[in-house]
This record gives structure tokens, C-alpha cells and sequence, in this order.
């Protein structure tokens, strides 16, 4: 039994426009097949994909109010031409500058049009072959205490953990890395950016549920009433949910 990552939940606002944004910044494609909009890989939208982790935007009332997201995405360039056109293209699709802490380093971080960071990346040989996200990454106090319960929670494979870094990615090799970066940020708001995950076929999603509280997991009430996922959190408060299978 186990769980895969296969999409990216973000609130916004204004869904379609923020959608937009990461379908045009991704190079991938927009659909809006009910109230969300979903960015995937162009040529129709399938769910759950069989490599990329996905991006479903949900659009919520209020705006976002914490100084940083504890959860951001990391794009991959494959050349220092491409990193250079990547910082350019989503400067001109409406990314903006953002502080962080971050001082000199050799990447750009930058936020969505409502605020959401992410960094566009310098070529690095380690996210070659990713796609254009490199990572979703996770602030935390204890990459080894996250990499000991995502990697129970998740058939991914752990790649490094150390006192500052845990990486985790598909068993297949393909896609994004789960990465977990000891950041001195406590959370103090619900979580803007969340992963979805989802059981495999044949596979009973009220015992996955059930095998993840008692990893450490934790029932979340977000007044979601009667819905087919299951909101918890993991050990260190982050959001996440459990999707049926369609």
C-alpha cells in the first residue's frame, strides 16, 4: 500500500488567471473542468498523469497573508540560455521579484501574480529530465523526521536526507523530486500550496487514510463538509490531501 504526489493544489483568488500564469510559465496547457483550473501537459487533460505532478489552482475568497508559502515549486533550465530566457518569460507573464532571505545565490526566486514564490533555477545536472518542475518543495524543522514519514506515506524513493535536506522521487525515475528543507519558519496560517496525493487501482483509499494516521497524520477541518478527499496533515502541520480515484 502507498500513495503517489499528483498534483499541486494552489488558492487563488482569481483561479483561471493564476492557472493561466503556470500553464504559460510550465509551457504546459489550462483546463477548467469544473470550478478549478487544472495546468497539465499539453494534449488534453488526463488525471492522474503518468509522469508529471500537476498543478489544480482552487479558487478561495481570501488572499494570501503569509509573509512566504511554506511550499514552493523550483523550475528546472537545462541551459544557461534557457535559464536566462525562463527568468524572462515568466517576468513578462506577470512574476515578480521576491525577498525571501535568500541573498546572493545563482538562482531567482520570484512570485506568481498573487504572491506565490518559486524559483527558477540554474541548470543543475541532478534536474535534468524532471520537465519543467524540478521540485516541489517543503520548508520544515526535521527533513529526517519528514523523510521518515513521507517516505512511508509515499512508493517514491528516497534519494538523500540529511540534518538540512531531504529528497525524495518516483520509484520510476521520472518527474519532479519531494524535497524537504530545514528553514528556521514556523507555520502560523493554513497552507496556500498543498500536495494532493491518490491511491493507486485496487488499492482501498480509506485504508490508505488509515495507515497514514497511524504514521503521525492528522485529521484537518477545513469546513469541507462531504467531499471525496480526505484533508490531514503530517507531523509537522503541513496540508495535504487524499483524492479518490475517478
Amino acid at each position: 500500500m502507498a500513495l503517489r504526489p499528483v498534483q499541486v493544489n494552489i488558492k487563488a483568488l482569481d483561479s483561471s488567471a493564476v492557472g493561466r500564469f503556470w500553464a504559460e510559465a510550465l509551457g504546459w496547457s489550462a483546463y477548467s473542468p469544473g470550478v478549478t483550473t487544472y495546468v497539465g501537459p499539453a494534449g488534453g487533460p488526463v488525471w492522474p498523469d503518468p509522469v508529471a505532478v500537476c498543478i489544480d489552482v482552487v479558487p478561495v475568497p481570501e488572499p494570501k497573508t503569509a509573509t512566504k508559502n511554506r511550499v514552493h515549486l523550483d523550475l528546472a533550465t537545462t541551459s544557461a540560455a534557457h535559464y536566462a530566457e525562463s527568468v524572462a518569460r515568466v517576468r513578462a507573464l506577470g512574476a515578480t521579484p521576491a525577498l525571501v532571505g535568500q541573498g546572493d545565490v545563482p538562482w531567482t526566486v520570484l512570485a506568481d501574480p498573487e504572491g506565490n514564490e518559486f524559483c527558477v533555477l540554474e541548470p543543475r545536472d541532478i534536474y535534468q529530465g524532471t520537465g519543467p518542475i524540478a521540485a516541489v518543495v517543503v520548508d520544515c524543522e526535521d527533513p529526517r523526521a519528514m523523510a521518515r514519514f513521507w517516505g512511508e506515506a509515499l512508493d517514491w524513493t528516497l534519494h538523500e536526507v540529511t540534518d538540512d535536506l531531504a529528497r525524495l522521487r518516483s520509484a520510476k525515475g521520472n518527474g519532479p523530486y519531494l524535497e524537504f528543507l530545514r528553514t528556521p519558519d514556523v507555520k502560523t496560517v493554513p497552507d496556500r500550496v498543498h500536495l494532493d496525493l491518490l491511491p493507486y487501482p485496487g488499492d482501498d483509499k480509506a485504508a490508505e487514510v488509515a495507515r497514514l494516521r497511524t504514521l503521525g497524520a492528522t485529521d484537518l477541518d477545513l469546513g469541507q463538509g462531504d467531499v471525496p478527499w480526505t484533508c490531514l496533515t503530517d507531523p509537522e502541520g503541513h496540508e495535504f490531501c487524499v483524492c479518490a480515484l475517478p
